[in-house]
């Protein structure tokens, strides 16, 4: 019988993704995560951070691997990412590239796209482009019924914005999906950078 994939939060995601670059204790997780400013994504505390590393050993995507101590600092318990965490990771990043909602969790899928093949990124992302082209002309003909109805503008504010949102990010799309087929662009593992530019990363973001 098939298992169910487990349930997974987005910072779960971001976990197992971080212990993908190697194995590491709750405090180095945390220190990463705000170095490379990953709270404009998701929520980040000490506390759901072990409630989450707590919960992924339960759900045996990870286990421990050794338990630390410096001077008189409190014990620290590195854990290592499971063949099973490492799989979870793919699958969420897989299911959540395509999808409209929760718009949150598409600029996390975004941030750990590079975990799947370059391929199956630019069929996940031309999906996603289809969805929203839909979704843009259902609004684009809404507006133009609208109008012709007499409605006025005041009451229509809401929907140009999306309307207008949406035609922004299908030309941002489209401007992706070239970029990722350029072989230029490094993607995946084999073209990762090295730690000291891992960890420079969460440089690039808005302060």
């Amino acid at each position: 019988m098939a298992t169910s994939s487990p349930k997974l939060t987005p910072l779960g995601v971001t976990v197992l993704a971080l212990l993908r670059e190697g194995d590491m204790h709750p405090y180095e997780m945390l220190r990463l995560l705000l170095q490379r400013r990953r709270e404009r994504i998701i929520r980040v505390t000490k506390g759901a951070l072990y409630h989450t590393v707590a919960r992924l050993e339960q759900q045996r995507l990870i286990a421990e691997v050794g338990v630390d101590r410096e001077g008189n600092r409190p014990e620290r318990t590195s854990y290592t990412l499971l063949e099973s965490g490492h799989r979870a990771v793919s699958e969420w990043v897989r299911a959540e590239l395509p999808r409209l909602r929760p718009a949150g969790h598409f600029r996390l899928a975004l941030v750990e796209a590079h975990n799947l093949p370059r391929a199956e990124v630019l069929e996940l992302l031309s999906i996603r482009r289809g969805l929203l082209a839909g979704e843009h002309e259902e609004y684009r003909t809404g507006l133009e019924r609208a109008r012709g109805d007499g409605v006025p503008e005041q009451y229509l504010i809401e929907v140009l914005h999306q309307a207008e949102m949406l035609d922004a990010e299908l030309r941002w799309l489209d401007r992706t999906l070239d970029r990722i087929s350029s072989p230029d662009l490094p993607w995946g593992e084999d073209d990762a950078p090295d730690s000291d530019e891992c960890q420079a990363r969460g440089k690039a973001a808005p302060q």
